[in-house]
């Protein structure tokens, strides 16, 4: 039966596709690049904190490319989407799109030809954006250094590499509307849920998604992908012992080191670093709004025995393996524990069902931004061999975790490993 479902799903998928194409959405004309001068000075200071609340350059920008101009590469199950040129260059960006037509492309995933846009920019939120809001941020985009790139072409698979699929695909998943305000609510909690639903996108990579790509909207917060990485649940059951704080919150979602929830990491810490350069206000209202959401130590998994001698106190290896790389830090002892260094026992990485976190943080290791201090983990993946950690894993989840083996350990190391290199071997332009 759930075959026959999926199968219905994609035929009306493409034949809403192929009616699309036939009726397609009109272009909308081109305009003269707005002068800077245009905008007022608090618009645009304005829309340069809702682009940092948006993250819009951690998407926009390439390692080590000029800001905003794209070419960023972002992984999906059905292939490679590159991000696309935002600055106000008038053959290769958005220089000579009109406000109407930057307003159309946040709400409504349409670029000003009218082609439809691929959801991994995340219109299916930007949708419940204010008018005033989308005005701030074309002002804010405008007044940017227009860079000349081009957009490089995605790797995706026919049908998908049609954008007229994603007619039929908005036809299912895609709800537009500004956002509306629960009137029982406080206006700091409104206005964190306008954040997290909207601008911020906290469910594009904190919620499941279907086989289609699309999240499941009963599920919203209770987890998902990003980048390689597990995105925890943010909303009902948390894999953490130690439940969140107002003040811890807010500590983690500006990239401080929290004693019971260690540091952003991995895709959470550019989300940080943006979210540190905004006003407080904006993170308060954030956490106003997710606090109450969080179950925290509720999804914990119960303690199981251990079921090889790999996961058992007689695991001499991987006793040797943490006091030589990772009690330095991680033990109560430990003086650098205080400053960077959690209990192990409390770490969501190593409580949840999933290995792939832990597996990250410990190849990939945890740098603080480019020209900032913060919290330091070495990374290991030259020094440890899958079978080290392999032992390693499995002892720390039995000795701080009280927890057996993960399964899927071996398959995960593979995986991480395979996009480390895939990483460092992305062209950059």
């Amino acid at each position: 039966m759930k075959i026959l479902i999926s199968a219905l799903v994609v035929i009306v998928v493409l034949a809403g596709a192929a009616l699309a194409y036939a009726l397609g959405p009109s272009a909308i004309a081109t305009v003269e690049r707005p002068m800077p001068e245009s905008f007022s000075g608090a618009e645009v200071k304005r829309g340069a904190e809702l682009a940092r609340l948006g993250y819009c350059n951690t998407c926009h920008t390439v390692r080590g490319g000029d800001p905003y101009a794209g070419g960023y590469a972002i992984e999906t199950s059905f292939g490679t989407i590159y991000s696309t040129n935002i600055t106000p260059d008038e053959e290769t960006g958005i220089g000579r799109w009109s406000q109407e037509a930057f307003s159309r492309s946040l709400r409504e995933g349409l670029d000003r030809e009218g082609h439809h846009l691929y959801p991994a920019f995340p219109y299916t939120h930007f949708t419940k954006l204010t008018d005033q809001d989308a005005r701030a941020l074309y002002a804010f985009f405008m007044t940017r250094t227009p860079i000349r790139r081009s957009p490089r072409e995605n790797d995706l698979p026919f049908p998908l590499n049609w954008r007229p699929v994603l007619a039929g695909w908005k036809l299912f998943f895609f709800d537009s509307g500004r956002f509306e305000p629960d009137g029982n609510a406080s206006d700091t909690v409104n206005h964190g849920a306008y954040l997290v639903e909207g601008l911020s996108h906290c469910g594009a990579c904190h919620t499941p998604r279907n086989f289609l790509q699309a999240e499941k909207r009963d599920d919203f917060l209770r987890g998902g992908e990003a980048e390689g990485w597990t995105a925890p649940a943010i909303a009902g059951d948390l894999p953490t012992p130690k439940g969140w704080t107002e003040a811890g919150l807010k500590s983690y979602l500006t990239g401080s080191f929290t004693a019971d929830h260690g540091v952003a990491a991995g895709p959470m810490q550019p989300v940080a670093e943006n979210l540190a350069a905004v006003p407080a206000a904006d993170v308060e209202a954030i956490a106003a709004y997710v606090l109450p959401k969080m179950r925290s130590g509720a999804g914990k998994l119960a303690p199981a025995a251990a079921t090889s001698e790999q996961g058992g106190n007689g695991n001499d290896e991987g006793r040797v393996l943490y006091a030589g790389l990772c009690a330095s830090c991680h033990e109560a002892s430990s003086p650098a524990r205080r400053a960077h260094g959690m209990n192990l026992a409390d770490s969501s990485a190593l409580n949840e069902a999933t290995s792939r976190n832990f597996v990250n943080f410990v190849l990939a290791g945890v740098q603080p931004p480019e020209g900032r201090a913060g919290s330091f983990m070495p990374a290991l993946a030259g020094s440890l061999t899958d079978e080290q950690l392999t032992v390693l894993a499995a002892y720390l989840r039995h000795a701080k975790a009280g927890l057996r083996p993960w399964d899927d350990l071996g398959k995960t190391i593979s995986n991480v490993r395979e996009t480390m290199r895939r990483a460092d071997a992305e062209p950059q332009r």
